[in-house]
């Protein structure tokens, strides 16, 4: 159904997520992947889901002279909001095991925003899912990082992967929004545009 609906457009998926490649590709949408590194720094005083709207868009930034008509960009970007403060992607795997170690015996919140860019207009949408950590013991921790290299992740972790099956009790929202991308809102937005 989508896909028909999109059949005048090109699809442009700025993210270099395997995780996203595959959601789209569920979603029986074509597209093609254009990654383009920017820094990805926010004013200090944004908070939750404004952070994540705000690189999303700026992440859309870089494209936006090279458009063409019948071009839907969608950029991403997605944060672990946990205790007033921003957990990106760990940076060593000492910072990954500091930051289990603070979602241990926790719930935190997984938001990932959405930027939809054309020519003509720009929509962006977020996702909010709650996800609650058993007490995680040091030995787990320290497996889950040896063995899965979480430092492409936001907040050190894959809900996808073995620390989500054996640490995770509970999900309140879009499971698919903490993998990586609110498939729902996607599927909804792309109708929106496509019908535009």
């Amino acid at each position: 159904m989508l896909k028909e609906k999109l059949k005048n457009h090109n699809i442009i998926l700025a993210s270099g997520s395997p995780r996203r490649h595959q959601f789209l590709k569920d979603l029986k949408i074509s597209f093609i992947i254009d990654v383009k590194k920017i820094k990805e720094i926010y004013p200090e005083n944004l908070k939750s889901s404004e952070i994540t709207d705000y690189l999303s868009e700026l992440k859309a930034e870089v494209f936006k002279h090279e458009l063409k008509k019948e071009d839907i960009l969608i950029t991403s970007d997605t944060i672990v909001w946990h205790k007033n403060e921003a957990l990106g992607k760990a940076e060593t795997t000492t910072h990954a095991k500091e930051m289990l170690l603070s979602l241990s015996g926790q719930t935190h919140e997984v938001i990932t925003s959405v930027t939809f860019t054309t020519t003509e207009i720009q929509k962006t949408v977020n996702a909010s899912t709650f996800v609650t950590f058993k007490e995680l013991t040091h030995e787990e921790i320290d497996f889950y990082i040896l063995n899965y290299h979480p430092l492409d992740k936001a907040g050190a972790y894959g809900i996808q992967e073995w620390i989500g099956l054996i640490g995770i009790t509970k999900v309140e929202g879009s499971y698919f929004n903490v993998v990586g991308l609110p498939t729902h809102l996607v599927y909804e937005t792309l109708l929106e545009i496509a019908s535009i």
